[in-house]
């Protein structure tokens, strides 16, 4: 085993290039060849400090020890070119230098394992989002599709927005929520009810009996949750529930409390306003009468645009909201993949890159070149 090979696995993942590694080694040798040089009134020995110092800064544990090694071997020689005999000084000098050669080495030790500790939650959070918000297909039935979430939680890549689709009789169905709160709890409801969406589809349920569904199945969850979690009580979920028939020009939708989407047409953009929405998800146990469903015209070409408040009240330093409605409108993408990412970027430049809260995007169309049967006009509006 080279040496090379043994400091890269002392020292963690972090492999420094050799332009870097020769920073503290030239600094070594300069204070060397100038010390050993100059008058012995004038010490520069005691700035031997900074190569240790500077090399725990990108590099490993072990090529840090090396160098604060390399370092406290050249103290000593430049004390013996000037005096054989170390003085009660120059060994104080020289335990000093292995003093903080040992404390910057531990540093950058507990520093790599912590950052190995963060990779591996990170890893296990990426397993969990997946299986949590699986990444939706490219496409389902005649529709394309593309989606984007950003979690508030710094290092955290899942929260409590959600979002899934599945396909029904003659439909693809679809949700995007919001559950109140952050962290575990917020998590776990969204993955209860994702999971209850999912689970279902095989029963080809109306749009207000699978509302009624989520409804009872969330607010279940929160009673159970509260009797350990007092803040439960407190939970609910804001939701769109979505039909996007396979051969009508149409979009049904029930609103449970959630933003509006946006419908893009030629360069124009319209919001989806219901005239009757629903309680969000959870607040008590619900039955299919409670929701109505309401119907838009989507033909071929359109952009539905789907999100969470985290996108519409995402604010800049100055405290502005963030123009979602403006910004499409002005853009006038029609490729769904690109809307996504185009808002995801100008959402990020917006807020600094700091958002106040969980963002999920989904944009989805029906191509031009599929064009079906135009039945259903009547019922779109």
């Amino acid at each position: 085993m080279d040496m090379r090979h043994f400091l890269g696995r002392f020292g963690g993942s972090r492999r420094p290039g050799n332009g870097l590694v020769a920073v503290p080694v030239a600094i070594i040798l300069v204070i060397t060849l100038v010390d050993i040089r100059t008058p012995q009134k004038i010490h520069l020995d005691p700035f031997l400090v900074a190569a240790p110092a500077i090399t725990a800064s990108f590099g490993g544990p072990g090529l840090t020890a090396a160098v604060g090694a390399l370092a406290v071997g050249a103290q000593i020689l430049i004390q013996y070119s000037q005096d054989p005999l170390m003085t009660a000084n120059h060994q104080a000098q020289t335990a000093a230098l292995i003093l903080i050669s040992v404390f910057v080495t531990l540093f950058r030790f507990v520093l790599d394992r912590r950052q190995r500790q963060m990779h591996r939650v990170r890893s296990v959070a990426v397993a969990a989002q997946k299986l949590l918000l699986r990444p939706l297909p490219r496409r389902i039935g005649p529709l394309l599709i593309a989606s984007v979430y950003v979690s508030a939680e710094e290092d955290a890549q899942i929260g409590g927005d959600l979002y899934a689709v599945v396909s029904v009789a003659g439909a693809v169905r679809l949700v995007i929520g919001d559950v109140r709160g952050k962290g575990l709890s917020a998590v776990e409801d969204a993955a209860g009810l994702v999971a209850a969406f999912r689970g279902s589809a095989y029963r080809n349920l109306s749009l207000p009996a699978i509302a009624a569904h989520l409804a009872n199945f969330t607010h279940w969850n929160i009673v159970h949750r509260a009797e350990v979690d007092d803040d439960a009580a407190e939970s609910f979920v804001t939701a769109l529930i979505l039909d996007i028939h396979d051969d009508r020009p149409r979009v049904d939708l029930v609103d449970c409390g959630h933003p509006p989407p946006l419908l893009l047409r030629n360069g124009t953009v319209r919001t989806l306003e219901v005239d009757e929405p629903a309680p969000p998800l959870g607040l008590s146990a619900a039955s299919e009468s409670e929701y109505v469903v309401e119907t838009f015209r989507f033909v071929p070409g359109d952009l539905l645009l789907l999100y969470t408040d985290g996108v519409v009240e995402a604010r800049d330093r100055g405290g502005g909201f963030y123009p979602l409605a403006d910004q499409v409108a002005s853009w006038n993408e029609a490729d769904p993949q690109v809307l996504v990412d185009r808002i995801h970027q100008d959402l990020l430049r917006h807020t600094g890159g700091d958002l106040g809260d969980d963002a999920a995007i989904v944009a989805l169309t029906r191509p031009l070149a599929e064009v079906g049967p135009s039945g259903g006009a009547t019922e779109s509006r």
